[in-house]
């Protein structure tokens, strides 16, 4: 990916940046409409993955919608030029102001995750003359095997409405006449490589269809969520993940009706692999047991690590010397603020450039301005 012309273009930019390349956005794109649109399935972009212009851009252009958990995000898709119908509107906490954007533009539906939820919603639709569009977000106890903090599927989660709750649900919904149910959701988790969750997903949502409709309530379509994942190890030898696989598993064991649609929202596996995080190192510091090697990007610029404990690729872009082994450390004072620790990379000096890899999703959209930082530019393929 990081050629020396490539390089040398990029050493000129002052750092911090990210840095996207838009031809392997493309060809992943190309990838989900060829495994994924192709079949009929809905795919909505889950725009909290990446918000920027540039991408959302190409996003629109190949057919897909939009995955919102915020009034803003829906506000930012509007403006970007996709349509109303295009948008679904997730989130555990929808507050009023926000659930009346939602109503003002007449989106495609709100997935509604408590039955509070659906009352509040039902009576800010009614006191503008509408129906809302709702599909039931259900927490169906499926572990994701991802970590804990974005595990999202199991019962002690905060998301969607749990099976013990449906018949209080379909108790309610007859009494909401301003609510129109077209669809049930759900999300089991994020940065899942192993697709058995998937299938037992899928198992799951066979039999709650099915209650479903001996309850009356035959569904229009099935959101399955998104959260498959992408590899931060080798990004360069799978820059696109298996999405061929990831479809087929819907097709062999999600059990559809006639005319039905399959929605899902995808994010990081699409925009994943197409940023980096340039930086440009400061200082190496030898410590008792170890090299830090410190550079001037920090959680500021990509919390993933600190937050969660990810971790990301790091390359050396401007050395070739004989390794040597480094914990890389950013420049905000927290000791949180860590990319890796006890690496190999190539012996590296004060200026060398490097790149944080596999940075294109919860990059940007969670950079902050800790410590005064100023955010920082982006870059983009096609302008180098």
């Amino acid at each position: 990916m990081f050629t020396p012309e490539l390089t040398k273009k990029l050493n000129r930019i002052q750092t911090p940046f990210y840095y996207y390349d838009l031809d392997l956005l493309d060809n992943t794109i190309a990838e989900v409409k060829k495994q994924g649109l192709s079949k009929g399935y809905t795919i909505h972009f889950a725009i909290k993955a990446n918000y920027n212009h540039k991408i959302l851009d190409r996003i629109l252009k190949a057919g897909l919608g939009i995955d919102c958990v915020s009034g803003r995000e829906i506000e930012r898709a509007i403006e970007v030029g996709f349509k109303p119908d295009q948008i679904a509107f997730a989130g555990v906490g929808k507050t009023d102001e926000e659930i009346n954007i939602g109503l003002q533009h007449e989106i495609y539906s709100f997935n509604c995750e408590s039955l509070q939820e659906l009352i509040i919603l039902n009576d800010l639709a009614s006191q503008k003359d509408q129906v809302a569009d709702v599909a039931i977000r259900l927490n169906p106890n499926v572990q994701a095997n991802t970590h804990k903090y974005i595990t999202t599927g199991l019962n002690e989660n905060k998301f969607g409405i749990t099976i013990d709750k449906l018949p209080s649900l379909f108790e309610l919904l007859p009494e909401l006449k301003s609510i129109h149910l077209k669809g049930i959701h759900f999300h089991i988790g994020s940065q899942i490589v192993d697709l058995k969750p998937f299938e037992q997903l899928c198992e799951k949502v066979n039999e709650l269809q099915l209650i479903f409709e001996e309850k009356g309530y035959p569904l229009e379509h099935i959101n399955m969520g998104g959260g498959y994942g992408i590899n931060y190890e080798e990004p360069d030898s799978h820059s696109i993940p298996d999405f061929k696989s990831f479809f087929e598993l819907f097709d062999k064991n999600l059990k559809t009706r006639p005319g039905q649609q399959v929605h899902f929202e995808l994010g990081r596996s699409i925009v994943g692999q197409c940023g980096s995080l340039i930086s440009r190192v400061l200082y190496t510091k030898e410590g008792y047991a170890t090299t830090f090697a410190v550079i001037d990007a920090g959680m500021t610029e990509l919390i993933r690590p600190a937050l969660y404990q990810a971790s990301h690729r790091v390359d050396v872009l401007t050395s070739k010397k004989a390794s040597k082994t480094y914990d890389v450390v950013g420049p905000i004072c927290e000791s949180s603020d860590t990319f890796q620790r006890g690496i190999s990379l190539p012996a590296i000096e004060r200026g060398d450039l490097v790149a944080i890899r596999s940075a294109g999703a919860y990059g940007e959209v969670m950079s902050s301005g800790f410590n005064l930082r100023d955010r920082v530019k982006a870059y983009y393929s096609d302008d180098l």
